[in-house]
């Protein structure tokens, strides 16, 4: 549910902000433009989350709480009402949000520099397999600002859902500044391996339906008349 609204949504809003900006502003503020549309698809993407991640947290840190989403849920429900599954959703907000928009905006950055800088040949002449290539790689570099951005947050997630009671600012007072950094590097591995075969596998199931993937944006002509790059 989560990565359905969060890719999906992104495409939606990317075009929507693309469109009130126009082709010119797009191009000149498309960082911001990816920054905009990817916390925006993030923000419905995480209220879709929040309470398979409650419960998730729950079955993993209380041991015979319950065993599956099915046990775990009436009886968060039955305990602490709606607010066992949305209670973390703040806090979700402040780990996945940010989380998010270092993902796809430094995924678009990444992807347009490596063609520019490091593939030899334009997009256009590349394989469909070169092309999943690139698209790897600027997964995984993206994966790794991801995972340095969000742990806090995420560290502050992990401790709520599986203590009754606590707020975030709690949690955040009790852990301290060394404490919402532990285990930073294992989540490096594994956020900057799922991020790269998250977008590896975005991709793929674009070209195997022929869906539009549209190369890494160009200066419009009429803006390169405007600052005088053309003859």
């Amino acid at each position: 549910m989560q990565g359905l609204c969060k890719f999906g949504f992104y495409e939606v809003f990317k075009v929507l902000y693309s469109n009130m900006l126009g082709e010119e502003n797009t191009y000149l503020w498309r960082t911001s433009l990816y920054l905009a549309a990817s916390a925006s698809a993030e923000f419905f993407a995480d209220i879709a989350l929040a309470p398979m991640e409650a419960a998730k947290v729950r079955i993993q840190t209380q041991p015979g709480y319950a065993n599956t989403l099915r046990d775990a849920a009436p009886k968060m429900y039955k305990e602490e009402g709606i607010n066992a599954f949305y209670k973390g959703v703040a806090p979700l907000w402040m780990r996945q949000i940010p989380y998010t928009m270092m993902k796809f905006a430094c995924f678009e950055r990444t992807v347009e520099a490596l063609y520019k800088f490091v593939v030899p040949k334009p997009r256009s002449e590349c394989s469909k397999a070169e092309q999943l290539v690139v698209t790897f790689v600027a997964g995984y570099i993206a994966g790794v600002f991801c995972a340095i951005v969000s742990h806090p947050a995420d560290s502050v997630v992990s401790v709520l859902n599986k203590e009754k009671g606590s707020s975030a600012s709690q949690v955040l007072q009790r852990l301290g500044f060394k404490g919402v950094w532990k285990g930073l590097f294992a989540r490096i591995i594994m956020i900057g391996t799922l991020t790269a075969l998250q977008w590896f596998i975005y991709d793929s199931v674009k070209v195997y339906f022929r869906l539009p993937r549209p190369p890494p944006p160009e200066m419009p002509e009429s803006l390169k008349k405007k600052l005088g790059l053309t003859q």
